[in-house]
């Protein structure tokens, strides 16, 4: 195998990347070319790239690697770590390996850092790494980062009531009942496609930045310019929704979901903290679950962080590790 090193993403088109992608065991988003490419533009203008572009003997793409120079000595994976959850080599199932092999032969002959944030614990990388490693020189510190919540999702609504435990099924009903009870003309809605994304977006900011002082200043000018270019580029190819509980046609909380590869990912929430008490949030949360499951929808993806009100809807948590590859 032969690797090089391309200095921008556009070395690569589209389907050739997540043609690659769709192949590999775990084929998320935040690793198609849509996603990386955003990302690149938005938080490392300035920085130079090192896509690793890996070929087998008969020239056919085996595997990439996107890094991006953090610091001297110091390649970082392409998509950071605050808003991107699960990074990783994109390489067919089965073939990591002898992808890796030739990466680090490529690897053994610098002086530097390769820092790989959000690895799936369970990713074939998290096994071959630590082994190989030392036969080219090199040695590989894997540190759990942080953990995601994943519900595997049963085929209807009441099979996944039956799952959760008695204190969570009453609550979860009790509070729907309430907010249903209290808020007059409860309505809820999802927004998909490109048509009308941008204003929809702009009503799941103005939440957003009203629930917390810390979402406040997260959405930066920044990065609120990242969220509405990446997040139209999903909508345009039906991997973006915005869901929305209103009462009276007032947006009382809102949800920005992922849907790629059989999964819907909570991204990133939003409610008016006017009506924190009736848990308008939990209650969104539960329609955005159940239409998931009525979609046949096999897995619902919390994404990162272990949030009380997420380990109340009976998820298994999942390790993300930071993996470095050092001399």
């Amino acid at each position: 195998m032969k690797v090089e090193v391309l200095p921008a993403l556009t070395g690569l088109d589209e389907a050739s990347w997540n043609g690659l992608l769709d192949r590999s065991v775990a084929p998320s988003v935040f690793l198609t070319w849509t996603w990386q490419t955003e990302w690149a533009r938005a938080f490392a203008p300035d920085h130079p790239l090192q896509v690793l572009a890996v070929t087998d003997d008969d020239g056919r793409l085996a595997g990439l690697l996107p890094l991006y120079e953090e610091a001297p000595e110091r390649l970082r994976v392409l998509g950071g770590v605050d808003v991107s959850d699960y990074l990783d080599l994109i390489a067919p199932a089965g073939s990591e390996e002898d992808v890796w092999q030739a990466l680090l032969q490529h690897r053994a002959a610098q002086r530097v850092e390769w820092d790989l944030h959000a690895v799936r614990a369970a990713s074939p990388t998290a096994e071959i790494l630590p082994r190989i490693a030392p036969s080219w020189g090199l040695r590989v510190h894997a540190e759990i980062e942080e953990r995601c919540p994943v519900l595997a999702l049963p085929a209807t609504w009441d099979a996944y009531l039956a799952r959760l435990s008695g204190k969570n099924r009453h609550e979860l009903k009790r509070k729907m009942r309430k907010l249903e009870r209290e808020l007059p003309a409860i309505t809820v809605s999802a927004h998909a496609g490109a048509d009308g994304w941008d204003e929809a977006l702009g009503r799941f900011l103005t939440l957003h930045r009203l629930s917390k002082v810390g979402k406040a200043r997260f959405m930066d000018e920044r990065m609120e310019r990242f969220f509405r270019d990446v997040t139209l580029a999903l909508a345009r190819r039906s991997w973006g929704r915005l869901w929305f509980l209103e009462s009276e046609g007032v947006p009382v909380a809102s949800f920005l979901c992922i849907e790629h590869g059989g999964t819907v990912g909570v991204y990133n929430s939003g409610f008016d903290p006017a009506h924190a008490r009736l848990a308008p949030g939990i209650v969104l949360l539960a329609h955005v679950i159940r239409d998931a499951i009525e979609r046949g929808v096999p897995v619902f993806d919390f994404l990162r962080g272990e949030e009380t009100y997420k380990r109340d809807f009976g998820p298994t948590s999942e390790h993300l590790l930071n993996i470095r590859i050092l001399p």
